[in-house]
C-alpha cells in the first residue's frame, strides 16, 4: 500500500470523530465453518467496557447471517491481553479482543493473537496510520476499531469558549488567578508519559527516535535528551506554583482530575475522548478543543491510540472470528458504532459523513490529531512506562529535578529493554 501523509489520514480519521503462534490446531477448517466448542455459543466476543451497544444490531445481523450464537461480555479493553494469556490457555478465553495498537507487538511476540488474511482492498478502508498499527513485519493482526487522541475539554459555567487561554502560559497565568477555595484552571496529568509527551515533544523530546523503514528505534531514546529535560523543566513550573493540586498526582490522579472537572472545581482538563459520555452523564455543560500552544510557541503534540479488533490464537472457531472482526470493522458498521459510543472510528471514508463533521468533539480530535503521533507499538515500549512515569512524579513532587531524573529513568528503561533481549 502507498504510505499516505500521517497528517492528512489522522485528520480523516479524526474527523469521524514476531513470535510462534498459540496453539489453534485443528479445530477449524479452511472454509471457515464454525466448530463445535462445547459451549452455548459459537464465538465469545470480549468488548471495552460500556462500548457493547455499538455493536449490538451487527452481533444480530451476524448470527442470522450465520446461523451462529454469540456471547459478548465487557471487559476493560487495555486487560484484555493479561486476562487472554490466563484464559487462552485454559480454553476460557475470547476468540475476539479489543485491545490498544501499543499492545500489538507484545502480543503477536507471545503469540497471543491469530495472524489475519485481509487482502488489500479490505485494508485501505482504514487511515494508513490506524493499519500500520496492526501490522507486525509484514502481517496483519487485527482491524482498526476506533483512534483517539487527547483534547480540552472546558466548563462552559466556568469559562466560555471566547475566554478560553491559547497557550500554556496563558493557562498558567489563568490558573494561578483563579485557585483558591477549592477551584482550579487547568489540570493535566502531566507526571505521567502518556500526557506528558505532549509538552516534551514540543521542545524537542520523543520516546523512540525512527528506523530507515520508519519503524521504531529502541536503541535511539529521546526522554532525557535537552528538549525533553527543558520540556519537564516547564511542567515543574505548574507543579511548583501550586495550580496543580497534590492529590493529581501518582495512581489516583486520573481519578481526582475526573472527579474535580466534574464536580465543578477545574474550568480545564487535558482527558481523551473516553469521557465524552462520562463528563456529559455528570451533569456538566462542558466545550472540547484541540490542545493549546505550549510557551515556546509550538503546538502541544499528543499520542494518537488505536483501538481493533483481534482474533485469539487460541480460538477454536479462528476462521469465523476472522470473518467476524471483518464484518464488525466494515464502514456500515463502524458508522453504527459511532453514533452509539462516540469513539471515533479509523475508516477514511466516514471522514465526510454528515454525522461526523458537524460533531464538535470530532472537529477537536481533528484538529489534535494534526499535531499527534502513533503511540509506540514495539514491545521494547513495555520498559517506558513505569520508569519514566516515575521519574516525572518525582519532580511534580519536588523530590528531584528533570535533568537527574531523566537520565536515571532513561539508564533504567535501557537496562529493562536489554533484559528482555537476553
Amino acid at each position: 500500500m502507498v504510505r499516505k501523509s500521517l497528517g492528512i489520514l489522522l485528520l480523516s480519521a479524526a474527523a469521524l470523530g514476531l513470535g510462534a503462534c498459540g496453539p489453534q490446531g485443528d479445530s477449524t477448517d479452511t472454509s471457515g465453518a464454525k466448530v463445535a466448542n462445547n459451549n452455548d455459543y459459537d464465538l465469545l466476543v470480549w468488548e471495552d467496557q460500556d462500548k457493547s451497544a455499538g455493536i449490538e444490531d451487527a452481533v444480530k445481523q451476524f448470527e442470522a447471517e450465520h446461523d451462529v450464537t454469540i456471547k459478548v461480555v465487557e471487559k476493560a479493553y487495555g486487560g484484555q491481553i493479561e486476562d487472554l494469556r490466563l484464559d487462552g490457555p485454559a480454553g476460557t478465553g475470547a476468540d475476539v479482543i479489543t485491545i490498544p495498537g501499543d499492545q500489538i507487538g507484545t502480543a503477536v511476540t507471545e503469540g497471543l493473537l491469530k495472524e489475519l488474511d485481509v487482502d488489500q482492498a479490505t485494508q485501505d478502508i482504514y487511515t494508513d496510520s490506524a493499519m500500520q498499527s496492526q501490522i507486525v513485519d509484514g502481517k496483519v493482526y487485527g482491524l482498526p476499531k476506533a483512534v483517539e487522541t487527547q483534547i480540552l475539554y472546558y466548563n462552559k459555567a466556568l469559562i466560555s469558549e471566547e475566554d478560553l487561554p491559547t497557550t500554556t502560559d496563558e493557562w498558567l497565568e489563568y490558573s494561578t488567578s483563579v485557585a483558591g477555595d477549592d477551584q482550579f484552571g487547568l489540570l493535566a496529568l502531566w507526571d505521567q508519559i502518556y500526557y506528558a509527551q505532549g509538552v516534551l515533544s514540543g521542545y524537542g523530546g520523543y520516546v523512540f527516535g525512527a528506523n530507515d523503514d520508519g519503524g521504531f528505534n529502541a536503541e535511539d531514546i529521546g526522554l532525557a535528551n535537552d528538549g525533553a529535560i527543558e520540556g519537564a523543566e516547564y511542567i515543574q513550573q505548574f507543579y511548583d506554583s501550586g495550580v496543580f493540586p497534590s492529590g493529581i498526582v501518582g495512581e489516583q490522579g486520573i481519578n481526582v482530575l475526573d472527579s474535580l472537572f466534574t464536580e465543578g472545581k477545574a474550568a480545564a482538563v487535558i482527558s481523551g475522548p473516553w469521557n465524552l459520555a462520562p463528563y456529559e452523564e455528570a451533569g456538566i455543560d462542558y466545550g472540547v478543543k484541540e490542545l493549546p500552544l505550549l510557551g515556546n510557541g509550538a503546538h502541544m503534540g499528543s499520542f494518537i491510540g488505536v483501538k481493533s479488533y483481534n482474533v485469539s490464537s487460541y480460538s477454536k472457531n479462528a476462521e469465523l472470528a476472522e470473518e467476524f472482526v471483518k464484518f464488525i470493522s466494515n464502514e456500515e458498521n463502524a458508522k453504527v458504532r459511532y453514533e452509539k459510543t462516540l469513539e471515533v472510528p479509523a475508516v477514511e471514508a466516514l471522514a465526510e459523513d454528515p454525522t461526523v463533521k458537524e460533531s464538535e468533539s470530532a472537529t477537536a480530535i481533528a484538529t489534535q490529531s494534526q499535531y499527534a503521533e502513533l503511540t509506540p507499538g514495539i514491545t521494547a515500549m513495555n520498559s517506558v512506562w513505569e520508569p519514566i512515569d516515575a521519574a516525572l512524579q518525582t519532580i511534580a513532587t519536588g523530590k528531584d529535578e528533570p535533568k537527574t531524573a531523566l537520565p536515571q529513568a532513561v539508564d533504567q528503561i535501557k537496562s529493562a529493554i536489554e533484559a528482555t533481549q537476553n
